[in-house]
């Protein structure tokens, strides 16, 4: 099968949670055909939830919807990957491109589960994809064409932005910086939150006060030509409150543990793909 542009593409998912229905919710919210996608995944809650979105073809088995999709979404759990595509090796088109958006199953492991001639885009979604407002890092074997790797940008463009990596170990590095990163931001506002509480402002307030401030600095922070660096600089005036704030941070060692954090995260990244294969 030759894998065909926009619209008439035809994707199958394989797995209908969270990550699925935010990518699926997305396509369909930019006007992509809803008989162009099918979903397989055997929970009946699942599969009520696909059909309420507008979803037409909900299946229980992935075998009845591989054979005529342009790409395959792996978007089920790292430790059920091994069984789920291994049940529909063989029946991958010539021409279909798989994408897993799974952390820790390399292209090695999925070559090995599907077929050594099947073309694998690995992908690193972020939880504000529900939202539309994620950042995904793909990164493609040598085997995926150009328009394979438009297929694999128009699925995940649809929730957010998206930025191809040159090396399969920078999949890592993505997860480190935005796959766990939303993490990271919840801690930091959770603790704003809790040590306005302390202060003695009520928790609501602190809380709407915290996200906003959190949304309006990311949004400055990418609607602007100059660097991080230099907003955080120019709302530090000198022998003022926000200086006084930022140098207890640095005093504390913030750069020093968001390292540490960081490289954990990636170090971890490391070890799943060692202990799936």
């Amino acid at each position: 099968m030759a894998s065909q542009h926009g619209d008439a593409s035809r994707i199958a998912f394989i797995g209908g949670g969270n990550m699925a229905r935010a990518i699926i919710g997305g396509l369909l919210a930019k006007g992509k055909p809803e008989d162009t996608i099918a979903v397989a995944d055997p929970s009946p809650d699942a599969q009520r939830a696909l059909v309420e979105m507008g979803v037409t073809r909900t299946v229980d088995d992935a075998g009845a919807i591989v054979s005529d999709a342009d790409l395959i979404v792996l978007a089920v759990k790292p430790q059920i990957m091994r069984a789920v595509a291994s049940g529909f090796r063989g029946t991958i088109p010539e021409g279909t491109v798989v994408m897993s958006i799974a952390a820790g199953i390399s292209v090695k492991a999925l070559k090995s589960y599907l077929g050594e001639d099947v073309a694998i885009v690995r992908c690193m979604p972020n939880t504000p994809a529900l939202v539309g407002r994620g950042v995904a890092g793909l990164y493609a074997d040598a085997g995926v064409s150009a328009l394979q790797r438009d297929l694999a940008t128009d699925a995940m463009a649809a929730v957010g932005s998206t930025l191809w990596v040159d090396h399969e170990t920078d999949i890592d590095t993505v997860i480190a910086v935005s796959g766990s990163g939303p993490a990271y931001f919840f801690a930091f506002m959770e603790a704003m939150i809790n040590v306005a509480v302390e202060m003695g402002m009520d928790r609501k307030t602190a809380t709407d006060l915290t996200l906003q401030t959190a949304l309006g600095a990311a949004t400055l922070a990418s609607s602007v030509e100059i660097s991080v660096s230099d907003l955080r600089r120019n709302v530090s005036s000198p022998g003022g409150t926000t200086e006084q704030a930022v140098k207890a941070f640095q005093e504390g060692g913030l750069e020093t543990l968001v390292r540490e954090a960081m490289l954990a995260c990636k170090s971890r990244a490391e070890v799943m793909t060692k202990e799936l294969e």
